[in-house]
């Protein structure tokens, strides 16, 4: 038979590695969302960047004819 004081020892050990790992996937999840938000804000970059390159090619005829 198991000893009480044995018992709660394992429980105690297979408590603290469950909290670690949800500790760890918690982390885990933030790192991504961050991860996340900034490539939205590097696309949003890129796009207004692709929008301004787009209009200046639109005005250099304009320009030229000048």
């Amino acid at each position: 038979m198991i000893k009480p004081s044995i018992l709660a020892l394992s429980t105690l050990l297979l408590t603290g590695c469950g909290a670690e790992t949800a500790t760890t996937a918690a982390t885990v999840g933030a790192a991504k969302k961050l991860e996340l938000e900034q490539g939205k804000q590097t696309m949003e970059q890129v796009q207004q960047k692709v929008g301004e390159s787009m209009q200046q090619m639109q005005q250099a005829p304009a320009r030229a004819a000048d």
